[in-house]
């Protein structure tokens, strides 16, 4: 694999090194165009859960957000995202297994993922690695829905998985 390198977003970061939040707001609004997000979004977004982008050469090629258990779910919840471009490399994996080792810090209750539905290779992706569809919702505004996963670790454990 080339030089890949995972760094976190630090919201308090200085104004001097706003790279790694702007590039993971890049990323996210290129992935998920129904809901993109502004700079302070991306902000308070990082004051509450991780958000990492992944480099390659330097280059911004993905991000990933881990997020907590909360009142909606038991679950901590890891969502992945590469640019199409520079998908199938081994990116995503590296940066999905880097987030579910936090998850796993977070939470005993499992791990879910959203995928946005249009993101076929996105589920593919989540598919591959043991999770099992267990909602589709819609943001308000939207016509494209967004689909909850939940880990099945029988399923992800599988050598075929």
């Amino acid at each position: 694999m080339t030089d890949l390198r995972i760094t976190s977003v630090d919201p308090a970061g200085p104004a001097a090194t706003p790279a790694p939040l702007a590039d993971w707001r890049l990323i996210h609004n290129a992935i998920i165009p129904t809901a993109p997000l502004s700079e302070a979004d991306v902000r308070e977004r990082a004051g509450r859960n991780r958000l990492d982008v992944a480099y390659v050469d330097g280059v911004p090629v993905g991000c990933s957000t881990v997020r907590p258990p909360d009142e909606e779910t038991s679950a901590a919840t890891v969502i992945s995202r590469i640019l199409p471009e520079y998908r199938r490399r081994g990116y995503g994996t590296a940066l999905y297994e880097r987030g579910l080792a936090h998850a796993r810090t977070l939470s005993d209750a499992g791990v879910e993922t959203v995928v946005l539905a249009s993101n076929t290779e996105g589920l593919r992706f989540a598919l591959a690695r043991g999770f099992v569809e267990t909602e589709r919702y819609l943001l308000p505004g939207d016509t494209v829905p967004f689909v909850t996963l939940r880990l099945d670790e029988a399923a992800a454990a599988a050598p075929d998985a």
